[in-house]
């Protein structure tokens, strides 16, 4: 039997997370396993801690909390801005979703959740913040080789 999974190894993974409802939001069931490097935040700190100790062929399900998944909603990541100094984001409608450039040049992704004749409101927070997550795993394949990963990720191309 292979070694059991321990941190930095490269694994390869099927999920599908739901909600506490029981509502789908992510399964790689219809499409290619995810591959990562277990134990350096490529994952959620809940999923990265489940695969510890697992074996291909192994199946779990686990119960993540907001604190084990994408943290708790925080407030200061409610965004309001007044629409006079801004009269190009009146057209914005509540549910759409934004990009707002961070310094470095990335983003982080906003919700509009209101808008009214004076100001708009976005969320920044994750979409699953403040959520608890259930997740059946399924490990597909350990110890990948990183070489052999990235020659598979060329000839593909």
């Amino acid at each position: 039997m292979a070694d059991a999974i321990k941190d930095g190894d490269i694994i390869k993974i099927h999920y599908t997370g739901r909600l506490k409802d029981g509502e789908e939001f992510d399964s790689t069931r219809d499409r290619d396993p995810l591959i990562f490097v277990v134990g350096v935040g490529q994952v959620v700190k809940g999923f990265d801690q489940a695969v510890l100790g697992m074996h291909a062929g192994d199946k779990k399900t686990i119960n993540l909390t907001p604190d084990q998944a994408y943290g708790k909603q925080q407030p200061e990541n409610l965004l309001e801005f007044p629409l006079a100094s801004m009269p190009h984001l009146q057209s914005l409608k509540v549910g759409m979703q934004l990009k707002l450039p961070l310094q470095g040049g990335r983003a982080v992704s906003a919700k509009v959740v209101e808008v009214t004749e004076t100001k708009i409101k976005l969320d920044a927070n994750h979409s699953l913040a403040g959520k608890t997550l259930t997740f059946d795993l399924e490990i597909v394949e350990t110890g990948l080789d990183p070489a052999q990963l990235y020659a598979e990720a060329v000839a593909g191309q």
